[in-house]
């Protein structure tokens, strides 16, 4: 099965132009494409996962792929998918962006190893030192208004209001489409779905700028369509935000979980999507969906692949020890570093370091409204110190209770967790 057959099975190809095309120039050479990534944050979230793991697939093909950082771009902002405009930021804060964005690109897939290796390119080498009768000469000539004002990440911006910056960003976009293909000889350019725009505006510069030369043109472009979910809600999204790749916006247990709470109706689609796993476990995990859907097989294999593509081996066995700690309630085996993920979102009380009767810990931690309901609920067995239930009425909370000497771990009722974290 060639790349983009492949690509169809999976559901992956929204657009394309020109398919037969395409279809040729990929079966012929070894094909440069590129994606790029703008650095609008200090991380890349999950919704940027399909399109680097598209470029993985590519690469997987015999295809030579770059990630562009938007070092310049970002400075601009895409008003693609958006109704207002997007503050802009220092250089400084771009550039550091940038900086940690490439980093995690380069863990992912893996840099300048291999025969066809992934490299990394950043547009602001080039736009910033373009002066601004170069930009007009040499790339906003070959832009008609009318031309800019169908693209739909301009018109559907029109109503709200756009700027002349954020309207330039269709052309700063399609000038790294030129260059990569005038240094790289870079022929496609993949992206979501919302880039269809300012894709198909980059392929027409590069005709309009070497119409007069004698050569052929061929460049392509290809999109990836809008995760959607299941029951409606964005992918990518939970009640705390973004799902980042940064382990320290979101930690590795939290990633896990993320993946672990996939809808059935999901499942073997993300699978397609993000994972490279052999069609016959991809049948045998569909079976289970449909026989067995309560073992959630199909969600812990996502969960799996993910976890360790994105973070680690080390860190998937973390945050399923933390996983299975908290469904079992042996709660002191875990580590500090493994309490501080799993309990992340859970409320916190800053305590001394020294011995306290129980009794005064959950009235001083909000646990327990009064000293009276502290005790109702010690002697109803309501309350658990890391795991393991309570009911002396003198109880006194010391060493021994204290994991890493950094936390102890109260649960009230059957999951009200609150955490005592020690100073």
């Amino acid at each position: 099965m060639d790349i983009l057959q492949d690509l169809e099975t999976r559901g992956l190809i929204h657009q394309t132009t020109d398919r037969e095309g395409l279809e040729q120039h990929l079966s012929e050479k070894q094909v440069t494409l590129y994606c790029g990534f703008d650095p609008t944050a200090d991380s890349l979230h999950i919704g940027h996962l399909l399109p680097i793991t598209m470029l993985k697939r590519f690469q997987k093909a015999g295809h030579r792929p770059i990630a562009l950082v938007g070092g310049g771009t970002g400075m601009i902002g895409d008003p693609s998918g958006r109704t207002s405009e997007r503050s802009l930021n220092e250089e400084a804060v771009v550039k550091q962006y940038s900086e940690k964005i490439k980093q995690q690109i380069a863990k992912l897939l893996e840099f300048d190893q291999g025969e066809n290796p992934v490299v990394a390119r950043n547009n602001h080498d080039w736009l910033s030192s373009m002066t601004v009768i170069d930009f007009l000469r040499d790339a906003g000539k070959h832009f008609g208004i009318n031309y800019m004002l169908a693209k739909e990440s301009v018109s559907a911006r029109i109503e709200h209001g756009i700027t002349f910056t954020e309207f330039s960003y269709m052309i700063l976009q399609s000038l790294d489409f030129l260059k990569l293909y005038e240094q790289e000889n870079c022929t496609m350019q993949i992206g979501g779905s919302d880039q269809w725009g300012n894709i198909t505006a980059g392929m027409e510069l590069i005709r309009r700028s070497r119409e007069q030369e004698d050569e052929e043109i061929k460049v392509y472009g290809l999109t990836v369509p809008l995760i959607t979910k299941a029951d409606g809600t964005k992918f990518g999204k939970t009640a705390g935000g973004a799902v980042w790749l940064d382990p320290e916006k979101t930690s590795p247990y939290e990633f896990y979980q993320f993946w672990i709470n996939t809808d059935d109706r999901d499942v073997i689609k993300f699978l397609r999507y993000f994972t490279f796993l052999p069609e016959e476990e991809m049948e045998h995990l569909e079976n289970e969906v449909n026989n067995r859907p309560e073992n959630r097989i199909a969600q812990k294999r996502l969960a799996e692949e993910m976890t360790v593509v994105v973070h680690s081996k080390e860190a998937l066995v973390q945050a399923q020890k933390i996983t299975e700690s908290l469904f079992s309630g042996d709660l002191k085996q875990l580590s500090a570093s493994e309490i501080k993920q799993g309990f992340k979102d859970v409320p916190t009380h800053q305590a001394e370091k020294e011995d306290i009767g129980l009794i005064d810990l959950l009235v001083n931690a909000s646990i327990s409204s009064s000293k009276r309901q502290a005790r109702e609920d010690i002697s109803n067995g309501a309350i658990y110190l890391n795991g393991e239930r309570v009911q002396d009425l003198q109880h006194v909370v010391g060493d021994d209770d204290r994991i890493e000497d950094t936390f102890t771990i109260i649960r009230r009722g059957k999951k009200k967790y609150s955490l005592i974290s020690y100073k």
